[in-house]
């Protein structure tokens, strides 16, 4: 299968069952940093990636990479990575994995199962240089030259605690809005906090949905 998209654009199929997480990394790899250099398809589930892919149907749509939940009901993101990698025609299609958890053994499993790339949520700007790198590379030949295939070396990278990380990128998504809506500048203070307050009652309620399918479960250990 050959990259979808058009020259010098990223055609990203955004897997995620979490609206408030697919709504983050839409921001982000739309924000003018980025603008024009990604095209975001996105899906809620890994089932709805397959058939996207053509791996139910037989009609394949190009993409140049699968950007993927790790936790998702019915079938995971880890899940979507081995069937995707188990097909000749999808093989090449880099594969990068999100997960709130920095965990090095999901980490090395991921890895191992042919991801190229390991990142924990929220996408970030700093991470989009990774995801570039990425979709540029061919899988295994070379590897991407800023991802190490260590899950200890990853881990240690990002040892920055999930709160900590959550609330630096709010900041990157007001200044997204910020950057976007120069119009918007008086009101900026209220947007930034109305934000905060939206996000915490989405937090709330992703929780709560992660609670109900199992998910939450791997918090605790």
């Amino acid at each position: 299968m050959e990259g979808g998209g058009a020259e010098g654009v990223t055609r990203v199929l955004l897997v995620d069952d979490s609206p408030v997480d697919r709504k983050v990394v839409e921001l982000v790899l739309g924000s003018n940093t980025f603008a024009g250099s990604f095209h975001v398809i996105a899906v809620d589930s890994a089932k709805k990636a397959m058939e996207f892919l053509g791996l139910k149907d037989g009609k394949e749509q190009a993409v140049d990479m699968v950007l993927t939940d790790y936790c998702m009901p019915e079938m995971t993101g880890y899940d979507l990575l081995k069937a995707i990698k188990a097909m000749s025609p999808l093989k090449p299609i880099p594969v990068v994995v999100m997960s709130s958890e920095n965990e090095p053994q999901r980490i090395s499993r991921c890895l191992k199962a042919g991801a190229e790339d390991y990142i924990v949520k929220p996408l970030q700007s700093k991470d989009v240089p990774r995801l570039r790198s990425c979709s540029n590379a061919k899988p295994k030949d070379p590897p991407c030259s800023t991802v190490s295939k260590s899950a200890d070396h990853i881990a240690a990278v990002d040892g920055t605690s999930s709160s900590l990380r959550r609330r630096a990128h709010l900041t990157d998504i007001a200044m997204v809005l910020h950057s976007s809506s120069a119009g918007l500048s008086h009101y900026f203070p209220f947007l930034f906090k109305f934000i905060l307050l939206v996000y915490a009652i989405l937090c709330v309620g992703e929780l709560l949905h992660r609670w109900s399918n199992g998910c939450f479960l791997s918090y605790l250990r």
